[in-house]
């Protein structure tokens, strides 16, 4: 992953009651005024289970994240990753395997799909973005479990992704409807991650087939190294409710993304197409700087973020809420889930959406 400075706008954090939906044991609010996400979630009385709640609550707490994109579950006790594993799996059916990697993290247990959120110095802002949306085959819901806050910052910005699209100017949003993207990425050799750790094999032929089951072009680089092209959708279908969502990693893998200093340090070695990542259109013609800085603005300015408390929980629409990551200090360990695979050519829309 790259790494951004994130600057988000904060809603005053006061409590606003919902509507009550027969589910007398939780009260449902608003975290912040004004803001849609995230819905809060907390118990009315102690002793509750989340994932028996949860359970029991499914349909509710799925039509919930459709309108508000976000939950936050909060007071719920929860205190180790089984815990948590075990909430995904009561909401969710069971959390996904990551497969085709961008980013550094470490599974918790063997037998359980949570990892550790990005592995990413401290000291570095995470830039929005939608999870896994760089890759043909990506989670719809994503979860997130604060195992222990930081001890300053170490929030994880959220952000609407219909507030998103709305503010993009409409030149911005035919141009990638009618060109797509293409996300061209370069494995090892010093830089990013190395193809073994990314598709979880050392055997080229298990590569090759995986590429070709989801439309990735790989090439074997002199000395053993891969770059792999693809070209997906900037604006998908949500398969639930049919509305267009801005959904791709057109900005968080393009090189201004990158901190200044160390992507000009990446240009003075490297070509376009030979940086760890990188975009382009769909036709491989450029982005124009001017575009990318234009949507770099708008997804900061939509972020909103509130602390961590141990034992919270957030659940997201991976299609309908970005998430990025603060720079905090302190021994922050916040791990992660996905789930329900969505096949982004399946729920790819063109320039009339």
């Amino acid at each position: 992953m790259t790494s951004h400075d994130v600057r988000p706008r904060l809603g005053a954090v006061r409590r606003q009651a919902l509507p009550e939906a027969g589910a007398d044991l939780v009260r449902w609010s608003r975290l912040f005024d004004g803001v849609d996400l995230p819905a809060l979630v907390q118990p009315r009385v102690p002793g509750i289970s989340l994932p028996q709640w949860a359970a029991a609550n499914q349909a509710e707490v799925h039509q919930r994240l459709l309108t508000h994109g976000a939950i936050l579950f909060r007071g719920f006790g929860l205190n180790q990753a089984q815990d948590f594993n075990d909430y995904v799996d009561a909401v969710s059916g069971g959390a996904l395997e990551y497969q085709f990697r961008a980013s550094p993290r470490t599974q918790i247990h063997k037998d359980l799909n949570v990892y550790t959120s990005t592995d990413y110095p401290a000291q570095e802002s995470i830039f929005p973005h939608n999870e896994h949306s760089y890759s043909p085959v990506f989670p719809l819901h994503l979860f997130l479990y604060c195992e222990v806050p930081a001890l300053t910052q170490g929030e994880t910005p959220i952000g609407s992704t219909r507030l998103l699209l709305s503010r993009i100017r409409p030149e911005v949003r035919e141009a990638f409807a009618r060109k797509q993207v293409m996300y061209v990425r370069n494995y090892g050799e010093g830089f990013g991650l190395p193809w073994q750790t990314v598709f979880q094999t050392s055997d080229r032929g298990e590569v090759e087939a995986y590429c070709q089951s989801v439309g990735i072009r790989p090439e074997w680089k002199p000395g053993g190294g891969l770059r792999t092209r693809q070209i997906g959708a900037a604006l998908m279908r949500h398969p639930k409710t049919g509305e267009a969502v801005w959904c791709n990693h057109a900005t968080f893998f393009h090189e201004l993304t990158l901190p200044a200093s160390a992507r000009e340090q990446l240009r003075s070695e490297y070509a376009a197409d030979d940086l760890p990542q990188n975009t382009f259109y769909g036709d491989g013609t450029p982005i124009e700087p001017e575009v990318i800085r234009h949507l770099q603005g708008l997804y900061l300015d939509v972020m909103v973020k509130f602390p961590w408390e141990r034992g919270d929980v957030l659940m997201l629409d991976n299609m309908l809420a970005l998430h990025g990551r603060s720079p905090y200090t302190g021994p922050r360990r916040v791990m992660v889930a996905m789930a329900h695979a969505c096949r982004g050519e399946d729920l790819k829309i063109g320039v009339n959406a």
